[in-house]
């Protein structure tokens, strides 16, 4: 018995492990898979004998039968798959069985123990169909399986006589028998592979039905294996079953794409300064993140160095900019010190701790500025307060207080001179500019609400790349991503959705990019800031607008206008903020356009929210916060 309770131990952890490999899959159950595969396979035979068997061959026979018994063989196999449809296929495995084991010691009539071991081997050839039900990784088969014998030997051992060795006789030469299995394929190639790699644990059990090793007696067996298989197989073109609009409760799904795809970008950005310096908690030391100078380096600082073009940014965050803004004490400072008749005031507010605490934030920026960059201690003046200007955490707030109380833990720069703080010119190449990416959406219908969906792009060698899950109703991606090294394509998309009823609609969508080869002018950038939870921005940034940006603007150019904000509040909202701060944006930049008497200007206009994937910067610290409260304005001259 107690190797019955192992064999169940191990089959329930099997079992256990397929369960969580499916779990920690669910996201790849729409990965497409090659129709054919063919690999290898290997597994542990626990093979159980139960019947009786006494006489070996003819010239020998047992004093006592033998009833029961177990034992260990090993399995290898060839397999081959074919799967015309996400949920069934067929299987076929072609290897060797090993069906060892060995009987229960008995007791032979001159009371001496007795042994049995037995030595089988098939040569196998297993059938079967396969079954995914929820069309993902996770299968279960069910088939026959015809065996050819190729090894009978047994060793027989009686106490206190010579152990025997021979062949087992009326061996049945063929045996057809049945199995029932399941296991779970582990994708291991990127999605975008042609060729398919599978790691494939499963456990299958084969009945004793039809597994009479002889002719003779009534001795049978039946098997438990637990095994892995490795198999691979080349990707074609996914064929995925569109549901009609009927069918699919009215979903909406649209794919938006530019005419041509714009390659690297030079850019030119007008970045403005945040007149902030953030402390940490319980620390009146300028953070270690800002960027400090000995006196010799601060000598030769020149902040003419954020002009010169920086590599690609392919992640769609620019370090370069915040990098320039961790540079600020050393910018204002290069500014003070060619423009001596400036003054500023530094006003340091500890977020609740005391107006002393602030007034030592104060005094350290001070204490930067006079002993590094040489500024004369009379034109520095400090204060401290409990809370800044322009406080974030509001009486009565409850939610989200210590990202508030971060972003109020600052010394304010303030200054009557335009110049200490005015924006910082930077230039940049962007990889992936805004106006490159595809932009898909989906809608539930009158009776389907979209829970989640995922998108599947297919070129014309078959070739698919997945994207998602999602759960927003739209995403937006680059198409350089998509394109590559090409110079144009025609693709597939096809929209896969899972519903809040439980039911996976499909949708396709044709798509042609093209990538565009004319070089383009330098492109334009400038940026407005908001004040916390605002939409409406401030007198100053209307005048910069206007009177700055909009006589940059040439003829029939695009503007691509997108807000942010940072992660403060629910999602929705920071969605519905954003898109308002873009409109106001670009309701200052329309009245100027028209009176300025501009011609042909097209306009995009997007909201973000507080989407990491989109957002200009990371959400780690306060200056990051401060500075996703903006709208990005992008100028791009036509070609």
């Amino acid at each position: 018995m107690s190797n019955y309770k192992i064999l169940i131990r191990l089959s329930i952890l099997q079992l256990l492990l397929l369960v969580m490999i499916k779990s920690s899959q669910a996201q790849d159950t729409q990965r497409p898979h090659p129709i054919f595969f063919m690999g290898v396979a290997g597994a542990a035979n626990f093979n159980f004998y139960t019947g009786t068997t006494q006489k070996l061959n003819s010239t020998l026979s047992a004093p006592s039968a033998f009833h029961k018994g177990s034992g260990i063989g090993g399995y290898g196999a060839v397999l081959f798959e074919f799967r015309p449809h996400p949920v069934w296929g067929f299987m076929l495995n072609v290897g060797y069985d090993g069906r060892g084991g060995k009987f229960n010691e008995v007791m032979a009539p001159c009371d001496c123990p007795e042994s049995l071991k037995a030595k089988l081997g098939y040569v196998t050839l297993e059938p079967s169909l396969r079954i995914a039900p929820f069309s993902s990784g996770f299968y279960v088969f069910i088939g026959g399986a015809y065996s050819y014998a190729v090894r009978n030997s047994f060793t027989y051992t009686q106490e206190l006589q010579t152990d025997k060795e021979g062949s087992f006789s009326n061996i049945n030469q063929h045996i057809f028998s049945g199995q029932i299995g399941a296991g779970y394929d582990i994708p291991l190639s990127p999605l975008a592979n042609t060729t398919q790699f599978m790691l494939s644990p499963f456990i299958s059990y084969h009945p004793y039905f039809g597994q009479e090793p002889r002719s003779i007696e009534s001795w049978s067996l039946s098997t438990l294996r637990i095994g892995v298989a490795l198999k691979f197989g080349k990707s074609h073109a996914v064929t995925t079953a569109v549901i009609p609009p009927a069918a699919a409760g009215g979903l909406q799904f649209s794919v938006t794409a530019p005419l041509t795809i714009a390659g690297n970008r030079r850019v030119k950005e007008t970045f403005p300064l945040r007149n902030y310096i953030f402390f940490d908690e319980n620390s009146t030391e300028i953070p270690n993140r800002y960027v400090k100078l000995s006196e010799s380096e601060a000598a030769n600082f020149k902040e003419a160095q954020f002009q010169d073009p920086a590599p690609k940014d392919s992640a769609g965050r620019s370090e370069r900019q915040l990098h320039a803004y961790y540079t600020i004490l050393n910018i204002i400072g290069d500014r003070m010190r060619k423009n001596p008749s400036t003054r500023i005031t530094l006003i340091g507010a500890s977020a609740g701790k005391g107006p002393e605490i602030g007034k030592a934030e104060a005094e350290s920026v001070k204490n930067y500025l006079v002993t590094v960059f040489g500024i004369s201690e009379t034109r520095i003046a400090t204060e401290g307060r409990d809370q800044p200007i322009a406080p974030s955490e509001q009486p009565g707030g409850k939610k989200q207080l210590d990202l508030l109380r971060a972003g109020d833990r600052r010394v304010d720069i303030v200054s009557n001179s335009g110049i200490l703080l005015a924006p910082l010119q930077i230039s940049s190449i962007q990889e992936t500019p805004l106006d490159d990416r595809i932009v898909f959406k989906t809608q539930s219908g009158a009776n389907e609400s979209v829970k989640s969906w995922s998108l599947q792009v297919i070129d014309e060698k078959g070739m698919v790349r997945n994207f998602g899950p999602f759960t927003k109703k739209e995403t937006y991606i680059s198409g350089n991503i998509i394109l590559g090294d090409r110079s144009e394509g025609d693709y597939k998309i096809v929209m896969v959705a899972q519903t809040e009823e439980g039911h996976t609609i499909s949708k396709e969508s044709k798509l042609h990019l093209m990538r565009n080869k004319a070089a383009k002018e330098e492109a334009l950038r400038f940026s407005v800031l908001f004040d916390f939870d605002q939409s409406k921005t401030v007198n100053t940034y209307e005048d910069f607008l206007t009177n700055v940006v909009v006589p940059l603007i040439p003829d029939n150019a695009t503007i691509l206008i997108h807000g942010h904000s940072d992660p403060i509040g629910d999602d929705e909202y920071n969605m519905n903020l954003s898109t308002d701060r873009a409109l106001e944006a670009k309701r200052i930049l329309e009245t100027a356009i028209i009176n300025a008497g501009k011609k042909g200007i097209r306009y995009e206009t997007y909201g973000f929210g507080s989407d990491v994937a989109m957002a200009p910067f990371e959400n780690k610290f306060p200056e990051e916060h401060f500075y996703n409260r903006t709208v990005i304005i992008d100028i791009i001259p036509a070609p």
